[in-house]
Order: C-alpha cells, then structure tokens, then sequence
C-alpha cells in the first residue's frame, strides 16, 4: 500500500463514532469497497440513505447532486487502464480481466482550485471517509451475504478480489490526500479514524 497512517489525535463524537475534531457532520462522505460497513455507518449516523454513485472521470463531478445531502455514502467509478469508460470495483467488466487493471489516474477529473473570496473551495467542502476493513474480514462478511443472495455485487467473490477492491480505494485514498482533498481512513466503524501521513513527513 502507498504512504501511511497515523491516528487522529484531536476528535469528536458523532453518534457514538469518533471522526476527526475539524470536520463537519455535515461534510462527510463515507466510500469504500464491497462489504466494507458503508450503509450501516451511514445508518448508524442518521445519514442520507440512498446510495449514490460519483464518476470520478466525468466534468465537474463535484458539482453533482448526489453530493449535495450529506453525510452520505458514495460508490465511486473511476478510469481504469484499457477500460474506455469509469467503472466501478465491481463492475464485471472490471472483474473478467486478469490481471485486473490498474486505476488511470491521469483520467481522474479534478476540481479547480479556489482563486477568490467568494468562490467555493471544492478541496474543503468535502470529508472523505474511506472504511477499508481488512480484506479478511469483508470476504467473510460478503460470503455470509452471498449465502442468502442479496447482495448481486456478491456473485463475482474470492479473497483475492477483495484483497483487489481494498487496494484499489486505498490508493484512491492517497491520490486525493495527495491532491489536496481532505481525507481519512478507517479500518472499521468503532475503529479510529487514520490520517495519511505524506512521505516528506515520515520519518
């Protein structure tokens, strides 16, 4: 995995979850892989309920909609290299391909920088929460869900494509840290809240 975490130290409490002590509730967006805990977070929080789906290669992504109620989770599409439009983790189209492709970071639209008083800082008006279990742990869960078919994510399932999906998002996670993007990592609902550490500040 690229980079780091560290804990939090400064945080406050949101329904019984602890977050980071500079956010907002009202910020928070909650992604993540297949099984990861994302709708019963959100629920936990008294969150947006409907699922939402951003296209990451798409023009002014961030303007959408589907953001506009939060805190919410959000299932992500990104480029992938070879595959001409975003998909998601798992879109089968993704899946079929062995190796699995590498995300097409150069693809990934970005939102312009804040330049004026009064234009929106897109970097600070969103909170992304990336729940990223142990790909252990959500194999057993999707396994469980899988049993009982409600869940058609679930059809294509093997430790390995966890193991797949968990790096993709971990390695979003450092791409938008990288950029700029407020960003932070959990591994589990009642576990803390992780902050990337950049590679000039490790020691």
């Amino acid at each position: 995995m690229p980079g780091r975490t560290e804990p939090i130290e400064s945080l406050q409490i949101f329904k019984g979850i602890s977050f980071p002590a500079a956010i907002r509730f009202s910020q928070i967006l909650v992604t993540g892989p297949p099984g990861a805990g994302k709708s019963t977070l959100i629920t936990r929080l008294g969150g947006w309920s409907e699922e939402g789906y951003v296209d990451l290669g798409r023009k002014h992504w961030w303007r959408s909609d589907i953001l506009a109620v939060r805190p919410r989770e959000i299932h992500i599409g990104l480029p992938f290299v070879g595959i001409g439009e975003a998909v998601s983790v798992f879109d089968p189209q993704l899946l079929d391909r062995d190796p699995l492709p590498v995300v097409d970071s150069g693809r990934i639209m970005l939102p312009p920088r804040k330049r004026f008083l009064f234009t929106v800082d897109w970097y600070r008006r969103y909170v992304f929460e990336f729940l990223l279990p142990p790909a252990g742990l959500v194999f057993e869960r999707r396994q469980i869900r899988a049993r009982h078919s409600t869940h058609p994510v679930d059809a294509q399932l093997s430790l390995a494509i966890c193991e797949a999906q968990r790096e993709i998002f971990w390695r979003l996670a450092a791409f938008m840290h990288a950029q700029g993007f407020q960003v932070y990592i959990r591994e589990g609902i009642e576990n803390p809240p992780l902050r990337l550490v950049d590679p000039a500040t490790a020691p």
